[in-house]
């Protein structure tokens, strides 16, 4: 398997084409995968925000000064605003903000970023990130994963993560299939686009040397059942129950 990122992409703006950006600079082969950052695919969606363009109402008020009490830092309550507006639930809401997207997706701070904004104060994630790697796919021929960085419980650091993908499944499905001492599986379902994503992020890398895209080649999915499910059930998320019944007392 071979990853290499897609060279001299321009910064992107919203309205940029991205998928012709990408399409001149590489000549896309059978079995090629992209990997692309949700932060070119924001940018050219125009999910880039001011903090002015949100008006902080009473529960953002609130989740600010709590988390300036607890961190002893200073708090925009327009980000908390922000914040809320892009989340389904806030699981949790101190020492960090632990929200649930939209589209599924549970992150630190509804995955709004605050670095490499020209032009604006924040970034969004895109609204629907799967939606925004079928129109890539559609347009490049190849299957897409819309990548972020994301932190993990138990673990220091980030790693890539998938939050979108398009023209594969996200899963192999291992269940019904044998080990090598003819075993059968009954509860290995790999997370293909996660895995895929953070290896393309070996190669993206991160800061201002960071490169937004990556074509994986050599890569096969195989002869494997596929699975479509990557966000865990809220009905079966046991951390998630868990969190909402936590408070930090500091």
């Amino acid at each position: 398997m071979e990853l290499f990122a897609v060279p001299d992409l321009p910064e992107i703006r919203a309205g940029d084409d991205l998928a012709a950006l990408i399409d001149e600079r590489v000549a896309f082969e059978d079995g090629d995968v992209l990997c692309v950052a949700s932060t070119v695919v924001s940018k050219a969606e125009g999910r880039t925000f001011d903090l002015a363009d949100f008006e902080a109402g009473e529960r953002a008020e609130r989740l600010a000064a709590h988390r300036a009490e607890v961190t002893g830092e200073e708090r925009d309550p327009r980000f908390a605003q922000a914040i809320i507006e892009e989340s389904e639930e806030l699981v949790l809401e101190a020492p960090f903000v632990l929200a649930v997207t939209k589209f599924g997706h549970i992150t630190v701070n509804a995955g709004i970023d605050r670095s490499n904004v020209p032009g604006g104060d924040l970034l969004l994630l895109p609204e629907d990130p799967s939606a925004s790697a079928a129109r890539l796919s559609e347009r490049l021929g190849v299957p897409v994963v819309v990548t972020d960085t994301s932190g993990r419980p138990f673990r220091y650091g980030q790693r890539g993560v998938a939050v979108g993908w398009a023209g594969m499944p996200a899963s192999r499905d291992w269940r019904g299939e044998t080990d090598r001492d003819g075993r059968e599986l009954g509860v290995t379902v790999q997370s293909v686009v996660d895995e895929l994503a953070g290896a393309a992020n070996l190669v993206a890398g991160e800061g201002d040397g960071g490169t937004p895209a990556v074509v994986v080649r050599g890569w096969a999915f195989g002869d494997h059942g596929g699975s479509e499910n990557l966000f865990r059930d809220e009905a079966d998320d046991v951390v998630r129950a868990a969190l909402r019944e936590w408070e930090f007392d500091g």
